[in-house]
């Protein structure tokens, strides 16, 4: 009301508030993994993304170590960002080899000594948990080396031991003289 006793009434205004999108990732399996593996992450629902990759996909594939976020952006252009989800991408040791210290065919009884390279752990087909071992048998063996969390297995490398071989005399004729 005015001092002239006159009011007027004002346009109302129509103010929206429109609600941010949710951001959260989502892994497909875990995010500590050896060094050729990979993780899917998934971003919550949204209209678009960014990634902190700079991928505008609702899902990336990650295969390097580190901290990732995306952005979720809804329909009335609202835009929240995540939390860091940290992927882990440990190193595959180098395949091992085997070194034979002799020949690896020989009579049985005898043995060869295998010996893997270098490596934190190991394990043979044969079980054993040593460096070297000794082959007596015929078979392929193989060394599965550890550097921690992540496994490296060898070539097979074929030993033969082959049967003592037993001799027998045959007469031709009588052995009464």
């Amino acid at each position: 009301v005015t001092a002239t006793g006159c009011s007027a009434t004002s346009t109302p205004t129509v103010v929206t508030v429109n609600t941010k999108p949710t951001a959260t990732i989502t892994p497909s399996g875990v995010t500590t993994f050896c060094s050729g593996a990979s993780v899917t992450l998934f971003s919550s629902a949204g209209t678009s993304y960014l990634w902190s990759t700079a991928q505008t996909s609702p899902s990336i594939v990650v295969t390097t170590s580190g901290t990732y976020t995306v952005t979720v952006f809804n329909a009335a252009g609202c835009s929240q960002a995540s939390s860091g989800t940290a992927v882990t991408v440990n190193s595959t040791p180098s395949q091992p080899t085997i070194t034979a210290g002799g020949a690896v065919t020989f009579c049985n009884g005898d043995s060869v000594t295998l010996t893997s390279s270098a490596a934190s752990t190991y394990l043979w087909s044969t079980g054993a948990t040593t460096q070297a071992i000794k082959a007596k048998t015929t078979g392929n063996y193989i060394v599965t080396v550890s550097n921690g969390s992540c496994t490296a297995t060898s070539s097979p490398t074929a030993v033969t031991a082959n049967p003592t071989p037993t001799s027998t005399i045959s007469a031709s004729g009588s052995t009464n003289l």
